[in-house]
């Protein structure tokens, strides 16, 4: 059995899931291009993970079927989805991004890393960007 963290751990992991909540939910809050944030969600988890159904996207997103089938029809509309037959059971479909919705989902990525960096810059000096730069190093090590 492990000892338990030190206080000094315990606290700054405890800062380190808010920041990266509240960073997250921040870099959510862009705008999108006309997306709802439960479209831009499911396009960066397509675009990120790759082809999902309509089932296992909801769960992961949090919501019901009937929630992710109005934000596919959405998405589909717009033409950024393309759907195909599950080989494995006919009922579903495998839904992945089409041409035009892998170009808006790295794009918006490419916004969201150019609001970052800028943020960055106009919030903080060269010696606090190397402190975070150094922090990032060490953090990296646990992932």
């Amino acid at each position: 059995m492990s000892p338990d963290p030190s206080p000094a751990a315990a606290a700054a992991a405890r800062d380190l899931v808010v920041v990266f909540r509240r960073l997250r939910a921040r870099l959510r809050e862009l705008p999108s291009g006309g997306l709802t944030p439960s479209q831009t969600s499911v396009l960066v988890r397509l675009h990120r993970d790759g082809a999902s159904t309509t089932t296992a996207l909801a769960l992961a997103e949090g919501v019901r079927s009937q929630s992710m089938t109005a934000t596919l029809s959405a998405l589909d509309d717009l033409g950024l989805i393309e759907r195909s037959p599950d080989p494995d059971d006919g009922r579903r479909h495998i839904i992945a991004l089409s041409a035009a919705g892998r170009a808006k989902a790295s794009a918006d990525k490419q916004g969201r890393g150019e609001w970052l960096a800028r943020e960055l810059d106009r919030r903080f000096d060269a010696s606090q960007l190397e402190t975070i730069s150094a922090a990032l190093a060490l953090l990296g090590e646990l992932a």
